[in-house]
C-alpha cells in the first residue's frame, strides 16, 4: 500500500522536480568513480609502457656494466704487458768465488778420529793456551773432573765475581807462570789415598790436543807427587774423544806450537 501511494505521488508532482530528482539521485550513485573508465585504459597502457621502459633500461645497464668490466680489464692487461716488458726481471748477482784460506801452522796438527771422535792413547801431549805451556797428560776415563797442576792457589773478588790467582809450572825447569781465572765452581774431590773429602776449585782453561781445541773446566790441585801435570777426564772425553788404551802419543800438536815449546815425546 505504501509503495502505491508513492507512485501515486510521483504522478501528482511537476516533471521538472522528478528530473531533479532524477539528477541527483544519478550524482550520487556515480560518485566513486573519480576518473572516467576511458582514462583507466589510458593509464593501464601508461603503466605498460613505463614498465617496458624500465625493463630496457635494466638491460642497457647491465650491458654497459659488462662493457665497462671488460674495458677494465682489458687496460689492465695492457698495463701488465708493459710492465712485463719494459721491465727486466731481477737476476741473483752471481756468487763470488771464495779463495779458501791458506792452512796456518795451527791446523796442521794431527789427531786420528773415529766417527767424528778424538782418538787419544793414554798418554798425550797437551797444550795450554795462554802461557803457551805443553804438558803431559794422563787419559783417566775413571776421573770426571780434568785437573791441571797449580801452586799458591788465591782466591780473591773481582767487580762482584769470584776469581783466583794461581801459578802453574814450566815443564823442564822451576819456573813458574801466574794465571788469573775467573771461577766456574768448586768440586768436593775424594783421593784414593784419604779418606776426606776436598774442595777444590774448578776453572775453564783452553787447550790443544792434536789439532782438537777446545775450552773446558779444570779443577786446581798441588800434583807435585804424580806423574803428570795434567788429567785428562770424562767431562773432556764425553762425546769428544775415544781412548786407544793400547797407545800413547797418538795425536801431535801443530808444529808452530812443538817449534816454541821444544819437541814432542
Amino acid at each position: 500500500m505504501g509503495f502505491k501511494r508513492f507512485r501515486a505521488g510521483l504522478h501528482k508532482l511537476p516533471v521538472t522536480l522528478i528530473a531533479g530528482v532524477i539528477l541527483l539521485t544519478g550524482c550520487s550513485a556515480d560518485r566513486y568513480f573519480m576518473v572516467p573508465k576511458t582514462d583507466l585504459n589510458e593509464l593501464g597502457a601508461s603503466v605498460k609502457s613505463q614498465r617496458a621502459t624500465l625493463v630496457t633500461m635494466e638491460n642497457n645497464a647491465s650491458v654497459r656494466h659488462q662493457q665497462v668490466i671488460e674495458q677494465n680489464r682489458a687496460t689492465t692487461d695492457t698495463i701488465l704487458n708493459a710492465i712485463a716488458t719494459q721491465v727486466e726481471k731481477p737476476e741473483c748477482p752471481p756468487i763470488p768465488t771464495q779463495t779458501a784460506c791458506p792452512a796456518t801452522d795451527m791446523s796442521k796438527g794431527r789427531a786420528d778420529r773415529l766417527k767424528g771422535k778424538v782418538i787419544v792413547g793414554e798418554v798425550e801431549n797437551f797444550y795450554l793456551a795462554g802461557p803457551g805451556l805443553i804438558y803431559k797428560a794422563r787419559i783417566d776415563s775413571g776421573a770426571e773432573t780434568s785437573s791441571i797442576d797449580a801452586r799458591n792457589i788465591t782466591r780473591f773478588e773481582r767487580d762482584g765475581s769470584n776469581w783466583v790467582r794461581f801459578d802453574v809450572p814450566v815443564p823442564g825447569n822451576d819456573e813458574f807462570v801466574t794465571l788469573e781465572k775467573e771461577v766456574s765452581r768448586r768440586v768436593r774431590v775424594i783421593q784414593a789415598s784419604s779418606e776426606e773429602a776436598e774442595r777444590r776449585v774448578v776453572v775453564e782453561l783452553q787447550f790443544f790436543i792434536g789439532d782438537h781445541q777446545q775450552v773446558a773446566e779444570f779443577t786446581l790441585a798441588d800434583r807435585t807427587n804424580l806423574t803428570y801435570e795434567v788429567l785428562i777426564g770424562r767431562n773432556i772425553l764425553r762425546d769428544v774423544m775415544l781412548i786407544d788404551v793400547g797407545k800413547e802419543y797418538a795425536t801431535e800438536l801443530p808444529e808452530s806450537i812443538r817449534n816454541s815449546n821444544g819437541s814432542e815425546s
